[in-house]
C-alpha cells in the first residue's frame, strides 16, 4: 500500500507537468544546481567547471554529473522526464545507443533513431491497473472491518467461554473428588467379599483335589493288591515297570521296598500317606497297561504277516472304536476275559479339570456389593473423561487467545484454517498459525516445510510475513522452513510458491486481512 500511495503521488503530479529550464538529463529536483548564470560545481564537490562545460560530451566531474545529457562520464545518469508517466534514471551509457529506453524519447535524441512518445498510453494503463488496485483495496479493507468487528465479537465469545470452563472445572473437580472418594470407599467392602469368596473357593478346589487323589489313591491300590488281601507287596509293584527309578526299564526289588518306605507290604492307609505321593506321577491304571498277547507260533506270526485279500487292511495311523474292537475280540473268543476297559478320553479329563477351575457365582450379599463398586467406578470414570475433556478445551482456548492475530485481531479468522495451491509436480498446504507442507502431486508421503514460529514483517508493518520453521531436515542440509508474504486481495489464496534457496521456501499469500485503509483519491488524481 505504501507503494501504491506513492505511485499514485507521483503520477498525480505528473498530471501536470512544470516545465523549468534546465540541462537535458537533468530532473526538476536537481534544476537549482545547474544555473547557467554562474560556473558548475560538481555535485561530489571534484570540480568547479564553467557553465559551458556542462554536457559537453567531455567529462569533468569525477561523479559524472557534469554530463547528465551525454554518455561521456562511465558513472553519468540520465534523467527522463517521462511526462504522463513515471519519471525515470539510466545509465548514461544508454544514451544515443540507438535503442528508446525512454517513453518520451529523450534518451536517443543525437542518435538517428527516431522513437514514438509512448508516455501518455503508459500513463494511461498504469493508472487503469492502479485504479483497480485501488478498487480492490478499497473492497479489501471493508471485507476487513468486517473481520476484525467479527474476530472482536468472536474473542469475546471465546474469552467469556474460557472463564465459564475455568469455574466449571472447579466444580468437576469437586465431583471428581467426591467420586474417587464414593468409589474407594465401595472397593474396599468390594475387595474383602471377593478374597472371602475367593479363599472360600481355593480351599474347595483343595478338598475337591484331596479327596480325588485319595480316591485314586484308594483305586490304585486295589488294582496292586492282586491278591486281595489287603496290603500291596513288593511283588506287586514290581508288576508295574513303569515305576522304576533308576531307568533301566524294570522296578527291581530294592526299588520296590523303597517305594514302600522300606517295608515289605503296606496296607490301605500306609499306601496313601507313603507310597501313593512317590508313584502317582508315573503309577498307570490296570486299564492303561498294554495287555502282552501269548506268544505265537512261527505259523500263526506267519500268518499274521500275510495280508488277506479279502479283509481291508487299516493304516497305522487309523482312528478306530476301541468299543467295537472289544466287542469284536469279546465275539470271537466267546468271553471277556481278554477285554480291557478302555481310559477315560483326555479331552473329557480336560473339560473335567476346566468346570473345576471354573469359580463359583458369587452370592447375592457379594455380587450386591460388586455392583456398587462396579457402579462407583463408572461414575467416576466419566467425571474423570469429563474433566479432561474440559481441560484439553481450556488449553486449546487459552492457547488460540495467546495468539498474535493482528493489531485488531485481523487475520484470526485464518485459525484452524487450510489453503492449497497445486502446481505440476507437488500440493503445497498453508496452515496458518500451524504448519506449511508440501506432497507430491501423484503419489508419496507429506513433507514439512515448517511450523509456526513468529510475524517478521518490517517495522510497522509486522504482519505483512510469516516465518514458519524446523520443518523437515534436508539430505545433509538444514531444517525446511518457509517465509509466507501477505498481500492485500478480496479472497484468501495461496498466489504462488518457490523455492529461492535450497530448503528455504518462499510463498505469497492474498487475504484482505492484509489490506490497508487507502487514501481517498479523485478521478483527476488518478
Amino acid at each position: 500500500m505504501l507503494l501504491l500511495s506513492l505511485l499514485l503521488s507521483l503520477l498525480s503530479g505528473l498530471a501536470s507537468p512544470v516545465e523549468v529550464k534546465r540541462p537535458r538529463g537533468v530532473s526538476l529536483t536537481n534544476h537549482h544546481f545547474y544555473d547557467e548564470s554562474r560556473p558548475f560545481t560538481c555535485l561530489d564537490g571534484s570540480a568547479t567547471i564553467a557553465f559551458d562545460r556542462v554536457n559537453d560530451d567531455y567529462c569533468d566531474c569525477t561523479d559524472g554529473s557534469d554530463e547528465p545529457g551525454t554518455a561521456a562520464c562511465p558513472s553519468g545518469r540520465f534523467h527522463c522526464s517521462n511526462a504522463g508517466y513515471r519519471p525515470q534514471y539510466l545509465p548514461s551509457s544508454r544514451v544515443n545507443d540507438g535503442i528508446c529506453d525512454c517513453c518520451d524519447a529523450t534518451d536517443e535524441y543525437n542518435s538517428g533513431i527516431v522513437c514514438e512518445n509512448t508516455c501518455k498510453e503508459m500513463g494511461r494503463k498504469e493508472r487503469e491497473a492502479l485504479k483497480q488496485m485501488a478498487e480492490v483495496a478499497k473492497e479489501g479493507f471493508e471485507i476487513k472491518k468486517a473481520l476484525i468487528e467479527e474476530a472482536s465479537k468472536r474473542k469475546e465469545e471465546k474469552q467469556k467461554k474460557l472463564t465459564e470452563l475455568q469455574e466449571g472445572k472447579k466444580v468437576v473437580e469437586e465431583q471428581v473428588e467426591t467420586l474417587r472418594s464414593v468409589k474407594e470407599a465401595a472397593e474396599k467392602p468390594e475387595k474383602e467379599a471377593k478374597d472371602i469368596h475367593q479363599k472360600a473357593w481355593e480351599n474347595q478346589k483343595a478338598a475337591e483335589r484331596a479327596a480325588r487323589d485319595e480316591a485314586k489313591a484308594e483305586e490304585a491300590f486295589h488294582e496292586l493288591d492282586d491278591d486281595a488281601d489287603g496290603m500291596v507287596s513288593i511283588t506287586e509293584l514290581q508288576t508295574h515297570p513303569e515305576l522304576d527309578t533308576d531307568g533301566d526299564g524294570m522296578l527291581s526289588e530294592t526299588e520296590a521296598q523303597t517305594l514302600l518306605g522300606n517295608a515289605l507290604q503296606a496296607d490301605v492307609a500306609s499306601f496313601q500317606d507313603t507310597v501313593w505321593a512317590a508313584i502317582k506321577e508315573k503309577y498307570k491304571a490296570e486299564g492303561l497297561v498294554e495287555v502282552q498277547h501269548p506268544s505265537k507260533t512261527p505259523v500263526e506270526e506267519e500268518t499274521d504277516t500275510q495280508p488277506d485279500a479279502h479283509v481291508d487292511q487299516l493304516p497305522p495311523d487309523k482312528d478306530y472304536d476301541e468299543e467295537d474292537d472289544e466287542e469284536r475280540e469279546t465275539e470271537e473268543d466267546g468271553s471277556d476275559e481278554m477285554k480291557v476297559p478302555s481310559p477315560r478320553p483326555s479331552s473329557d479329563v480336560k473339560a473335567l479339570e476346566d468346570e473345576l477351575e471354573k469359580m463359583l457365582p458369587y452370592d447375592e450379599a457379594t455380587q450386591a456389593l460388586i455392583d456398587a463398586a462396579q457402579k462407583a467406578r463408572e461414575q467416576f470414570e466419566e467425571a474423570e473423561k469429563s474433566l479432561k475433556e474440559m481441560e484439553d478445551s481450556i488449553r486449546s482456548l487459552e492457547k488460540e487467545i495467546s495468539f498474535a492475530f493482528g493489531p485488531h485481531g485481523e487475520f484470526s479468522y485464518l485459525y484452524g484454517q487450510c489453503y492449497e495451491l497445486t502446481t505440476n509436480e507437488y500440493i503445497y498446504r498453508l496452515c496458518p498459525f500451524n504448519r506449511v507442507s508440501q506432497k507430491p502431486k501423484h503419489s508419496g508421503s507429506e513433507t514439512s516445510l515448517g511450523t509456526w514460529g513468529s510475524w517478521i514483517g518490517p517495522g510497522d508493518n509486522k504482519f505483512s510475513v510469516m516465518k514458519y520453521e524446523h520443518g523437515t531436515g534436508c539430505w545433509q542440509g538444514p531444517n525446511r522452513s518457509t517465509i509466507v508474504k501477505l498481500s492485500c486481495g478480496k479472497e484468501t489464496v495461496v498466489l504462488s510458491t518457490a523455492e529461492p534457496s535450497r530448503c528455504e521456501y518462499l510463498m505469497e499469500f492474498v487475504t484482505p486481512a492484509a489490506c490497508h485503509e487507502p487514501k481517498d483519491l479523485n478521478h483527476d488524481e488518478l
